[in-house]
């Protein structure tokens, strides 16, 4: 107020301009406009009847007596600037305000003058909870991070204005003679209100702005808002960075505040605040299992708190129930959110609870609902493998397949968090996670983790029910965390294996060498299968390939050193060798001892492959059994010798010699014991994608004719 009485007295009311008449302080020029510390410190001195001049030099006058009553307040003692020395400071109890706290003050004082009113609405949090914790799941498996109540909140907020009630948006303002003016706003800048604890306990706020909000998807969004409570907290928030607010945040939930009325500043419209999430007060200390069975959601209340010069009620509510609906899922608002992020699931509908609770009709619907979780479950395990995130290229946007969908069995949201049987209706298959019963929220949880996330698993046409069983027990419910060993581990080999493709890339340019390159991720899974097989003392292993990948292969699994295969590259081959020409390097052989990171040494030999992709899978198979057969062992109960095949996925079905072999794999004079098949997925058969050259959905399809998993 003392710099708009500098520019021009008229700016501020009569008795401000008497007070600032007899008002002087020492001041730094550029601060004056807000602007650095540089300048020469100017005494501006100003008494009745003078006019302060704009650029800050000095005026001098005989100083009117300062009101005794703050004219904005209309009580309580004028207030002074942070660098006013009171005369008899001695009389005066407390000590000064300044820095970021005065400016507070000067800033709540200014929002006294502002004629506010608000609105309020109490909103289910239900869907808000689930589908964040889905979100949340995924990137705490993937990138890591994780998104808060508030990154979602805000956005709904910023979508409600831009989409539905741009109003909201506007300020107030008034002109050189004092009318009042409406101020359109072309963009949302979104005040984020941030609370910061120091190093004494005190507390501080700063509202610094998500500029342009409303052009953002909500991962920009979200990144932005990430990147000023970041700044917040390292004290490096620049100037720029609170320029621009149109509509202002604050979420005093996050200390249990159930609901607040914010003051709004000058050039707002609207300031929302976000009340604690939680159950209503009266049933603070109901009975969980209670609370399931009467369908109740966490509520929270949001409250919009407007300049009512101009901006309705009836706005303030309509801007309110928008973003009522949107937490509530309308307009596809967390498909949007799902999408921006890549969470590659369908995000969870809002759904109303069907679930009558007198003795009759009850019961019956709680043993009707037990029957639809028991197939439920079941066709987790037969078809969860249909939504598992399996596309790197994220080609496809995600379906949830109508078996697979709760809503299909008349399940809502509501019953996630009620109890049923996990064992299946016959009691022949193993119970979900090996735990008799548990929330429905659980169970998906569970089988969701072992059937639909980066690894899909199909077995159930299996017919044998203790295999599968033990699959069951295998994965429902393991743990899929990796120790830091085994997660170094596995990026050593991946950085070998991408070392030598950009070597050989850069190296022999143009010359044929059918590189790994997307599929690197084949090195550490033959590394993890060939170091469980040395450390359960298998005999030996035989590897059989196709052309692509294989000298990534031989040197970083089998152990052919890097300089015999640069000089191969350079056209010095061993003429002995079958076929010594030409693009030999990639159908040669190799013998090797495996070690393991525990000692376990484990003899393996990759078969040559010179011919077509796939006939080397005899060979390999032929090998393995002429081992066995020279080692004195039980042959119904012991094979000790590992063959390992690996396929393109266009060639493993579209190659009759892959089902030929499969067809003698179970017969007795040609059995090993089993094989590991690993099919890279090149997803294009040398010109043809995979909707051009087979008729399932995986390439893998053919060894359903021998119950392969």
């Amino acid at each position: 107020m003392y710099e708009k009485y500098l520019s021009n007295p008229n700016l501020v009311n009569e008795t401000w301009r008497e007070f600032f008449a007899g008002y002087s302080r020492t001041s730094t020029k550029g601060n004056l406009d807000g602007g650095g510390s540089s300048g020469a410190a100017v005494t501006v001195t100003a008494g009745p009847g003078t006019t302060p001049a704009s650029n800050g030099s000095t005026q001098t006058a005989t100083p009117a007596p300062a009101p005794t009553q703050s004219p904005a307040s209309g009580n309580g003692p004028a207030p002074k600037s942070a660098g006013t020395t009171a005369s008899a400071s001695d009389d005066v109890p407390g000590e000064p305000i300044r820095g970021a706290a005065s400016m507070i003050v000067s800033n709540m004082e200014a929002s006294l003058a502002i004629p506010t009113a608000t609105s309020y609405r109490e909103i289910p949090a239900k869907l808000l909870e689930i589908n964040r914790k889905v979100i949340n799941g995924y990137l705490g498996r993937t990138s890591g991070g994780k998104i808060s109540f508030t990154h979602v909140i805000g956005y709904a907020i910023v979508r409600a204005i831009a989409d539905h009630v741009p109003n909201m948006n506007n300020s107030y303002a008034e002109g050189p003679d004092g009318s009042p003016r409406l101020v359109r706003k072309d963009h949302i800048g979104l005040g984020i209100a941030i609370d910061l604890e120091k190093s004494d306990g005190s507390r501080s706020l700063v509202v610094p702005c998500i500029k342009n909000a409303e052009a953002m998807d909500f991962a920009e969004f979200k990144a932005s808002y990430d990147d000023l409570v970041r700044k917040a907290k390292t004290n490096k928030l620049a100037v720029d960075d609170f320029a621009g607010t149109t509509v202002t945040l604050t979420n005093p939930g996050t200390i249990g505040t159930e609901r607040s009325v914010p003051r709004l500043m000058p050039s707002q419209g609207t300031i929302i605040g976000v009340g604690s999430m939680d159950y209503p007060t009266g049933f603070a200390g109901a009975d969980p299992t209670a609370i399931a069975k009467l369908g109740l959601s966490k509520v929270m209340t949001i409250s919009s708190t407007y300049d009512h010069r101009i901006i309705q009620g009836a706005e303030s509510g309509l801007l309110l129930k928008k973003v009522a609906d949107l937490l509530t899922g309308d307009d596809d608002f967390y498909e949007e959110v799902f999408r921006a992020i890549g969470v590659p699931y369908e995000a969870v509908l809002w759904r109303r609870d069907a679930n009558p609770q007198d003795t009759i009709d009850g019961g019956d619907t709680q043993l009707r609902k037990q029957m639809q979780v028991a197939t439920l479950i079941n066709m987790y395990r037969v078809r969860g493998h249909l939504i598992a995130d399996l596309d790197p290229l994220s080609a496809k946007q995600p379906e949830m397949h109508p078996e697979l969908d709760p809503a299909t069995y008349g399940l809502t949201i509501w019953d996630l968090d009620r109890e049923f049987l996990t064992g299946g209706v016959t009691g022949v298959y193993a119970p979900v996670g090996g735990v008799s019963k548990m929330p429905l929220g659980d169970i998906l949880h569970v089988l969701r983790d072992a059937y639909c996330r980066t690894i899909g698993i199909e077995f159930m046409h299996i017919q044998d029910p203790e295999e599968k069983r033990w699959i069951q027990e295998q994965v429902e419910g393991a743990t899929t965390k990796l120790s830091v060993d085994d997660q170094h581990h596995i990026l050593d080999k991946l950085n070998a294996a991408e070392a030598l493709e950009r070597f050989l890339a850069t190296k022999y340019v143009g010359q044929k060498r059918f590189g790994l390159e997307g599929a690197e991720s084949l090195i550490p899974i033959l590394d993890a299968i060939l170091e469980a097989a040395a450390d359960e003392n298998l005999d030996s292993a035989f590897l059989g390939m196709p052309h692509r990948g294989r000298l990534n292969v031989l040197v970083n699994i089998v152990g052919k050193s890097y300089r015999q295969l640069f000089r191969e590259f350079e056209g010095h081959v061993d003429p002995d060798s079958i076929q010594g020409s030409g693009d030999v390097k990639y159908h040669l052989g190799q013998e090797g001892v495996y070690e393991s990171r525990s000692g376990g040494r484990l003899p393996i030999s990759l078969a040559a492959n010179p011919s077509h992709l796939e006939a080397v899978n005899p060979v390999v198979e032929g090998m393995a059994r002429a081992r066995m057969d020279g080692i004195p062992q039980d042959r119904e109960r012991w094979f000790p010798v590992l063959p390992i095949l690996m396929h393109g996925d266009a060639a493993f079905a579209g190659q009759g010699v892959v089902v030929e072999t499969l067809n003698l794999s179970l017969i007795k004079g040609y059995r090993v014991g089993g094989t590991v098949h690993i099919v890279v997925n090149n997803q294009l058969g040398f010109t043809t994608p995979p909707e051009s050259a087979r008729s399932s959905d995986y390439p893998t399809e053919i060894a359903k004719a021998v119950q392969a998993p």
